[in-house]
């Protein structure tokens, strides 16, 4: 009988190890937000077909390049889960190449919410750091952040 009771213990131990680290909510989305440049990204993920929705709008016209359809992809190919989630995001602030890092550091952290399994591939790949290089200011009396007015000597 005592031994029944460990292993029932052990096992409501075990369920609530994983319910903790999985963060999906009662409609089974994950949700996560990312940043990248002047960008945030804010994502729910389910299980789906591999539909992307930014803003309302699909991704492929919404972006226009292909190589930022692949930035967002890269998450999804690195856990080997390819067209097997649906995305819904909302974007604001930067321009399309920033927004598309954002995205895809936010897909990256809600698969991880989906399923802790995916955090050891996605660490080892770079997708959950959020790339903190931003545009440096411009200084007074330069054209530009490092551009100056060529010098003349003669």
């Amino acid at each position: 009988m005592t031994v029944l009771k460990e292993k029932i213990i052990e096992a409501q131990a075990a369920e609530a190890v994983l319910q903790s680290e999985s963060k999906v909510d009662s409609l089974g989305r994950a949700y996560a937000s990312g940043g990248r440049k002047n960008a945030t990204a804010r994502v729910w993920i389910k299980k789906g077909t591999g539909k992307i929705k930014v803003n309302k709008r699909e991704a492929k016209p919404y972006f226009g390049r292909e190589i930022l359809i692949n930035v967002i992809k890269e998450p999804f190919v690195a856990t080997k889960s390819t067209d097997k989630f649906d995305v819904m995001a909302t974007i604001s602030g930067g321009g399309l190449s920033g927004q598309a890092g954002a995205l895809s550091n936010a897909i990256s952290k809600a698969l991880v919410n989906f399923d802790s399994n995916n955090r050891k591939v996605l660490r080892a790949g770079g997708f959950l750091t959020r790339d903190s290089r931003v545009v440096e200011r411009k200084k007074y009396g330069l054209k530009k952040a490092r551009k100056a007015q060529t010098y003349r000597k003669r």
